[in-house]
């Protein structure tokens, strides 16, 4: 009898102790995440275990460990890494209707929901181009002649180049986007490399003309979280959001997925909800200058003053960058559009 009371309780300890955790694996590495996780463990006294990395070698570890996997979420940037690892089944579909009711429908699927979004515009330099020629700019315009040698831009192995090229085989379909890789590799003020902030940088210094980044690299530049020196070259440039006649701006996320042998499902559920609450969204917005996936929430003043009023692509499934993937980067290197190996050799 009181072996069996002993076993009994010892059961109970060790679900006691399952439920008080969540394992996260994330790609992100932002402060301003983990300053929430915190804050979740405060609140619902649930640790927050992180396991950060590289999207493709956390991947690759949840594949490997498989049934024994002890991770419960995974968070990634980019619908179109999220697609992958929905693809390999690594994630399991949920349904919450608090996610359903605050996350749009053209950003979540089921299986991975998004948190923040970002847009993936243009950016110019006032004092070598006139606004009045960037006024109605659409990503399409990026390809005319006028800007021969004029776009700093990354290699084509980033994804959200990727993404940004799916989106334009969604709307315009694959022969003109074809096309438009094309007009935009004569118009490369050089062999596409950097970061997202060495465009912007390129066009503060007047080396080209216009670059493509996304926002958040533009507010951090803005916020003086790079240092002085990048502070100083993002005040002298300014976005455009392109496609404001039309469909609105192309937007991606970083989400969440449920992992498939999650052995804290409920948790991960609260961890995933507590991250669309108004306050978590007010603080990712404030502090890593992403767009707030709650349309609701206030925007800091660095994102109001840049983008207040900007028209969001919100027609267009983000899940269909992932599902393009593939065939946008492999057009993107038929049409010329080259990357770099760790080598510097040019595919």
């Amino acid at each position: 009898m009181f072996l069996i009371i002993t076993i009994n309780l010892l059961l109970l300890l060790s679900f006691d102790i399952s439920a008080k955790e969540v394992n996260l694996y994330t790609s992100r590495h932002y402060e301003a995440d983990y300053q929430l996780y915190k804050k979740f463990e405060i609140e619902t006294g649930i640790k927050v275990n992180v396991v950060s990395g590289k999207p493709q070698p956390l991947e690759k570890r949840i594949i490997e460990e498989g049934k024994d996997c002890i991770g419960d979420l995974f968070f990634l940037a980019d619908a179109g890494r999220l697609y992958s690892s929905e693809k390999k089944k690594l994630f399991q579909k949920i349904y919450s209707p608090t996610l359903v009711k605050k996350v749009p429908n053209n950003l979540r699927n089921g299986y991975w929901f998004g948190i923040t979004k970002r847009a993936r515009i243009i950016y110019y330099n006032p004092d070598i181009t006139s606004p009045d020629e960037v006024q109605f700019l659409n990503y399409e315009n990026l390809s005319d002649s006028k800007w021969y040698k004029s776009i700093a831009i990354r290699q084509s192995n980033n994804v959200y180049n990727q993404s940004l090229v799916a989106s334009l085989i969604l709307n315009n379909g694959e022969k003109e986007t074809k096309k438009w890789i094309r007009g935009l590799k004569n118009n490369f003020f050089r062999e596409p490399s950097g970061n997202d902030r060495s465009q912007i940088l390129a066009v503060a210094t007047g080396e080209a003309k216009l670059a493509i980044a996304n926002t958040y690299y533009y507010a951090l530049m803005l916020s003086g979280k790079k240092g002085k020196s990048q502070q100083d070259a993002a005040r002298k440039v300014k976005p455009i959001f392109p496609n404001q006649q039309n469909r609105g701006t192309h937007i991606n996320i970083s989400g969440i997925g449920v992992l498939k042998y999650s052995p804290n499902k409920s948790n991960a559920i609260k961890l995933l909800e507590y991250l669309v609450t108004d306050s978590a969204q007010k603080h990712l917005s404030e502090n890593s200058f992403e767009y707030p996936i709650v349309t609701e929430i206030q925007l800091p003043n660095i994102l109001l003053d840049m983008s207040d009023g900007y028209i969001e692509d919100m027609k267009t499934p983000v899940e269909m960058y992932g599902k393009l993937q593939k065939k946008s980067f492999s057009i993107m290197l038929e049409e010329g559009w080259n990357w770099f190996d760790i080598n510097q050799k040019i595919y």
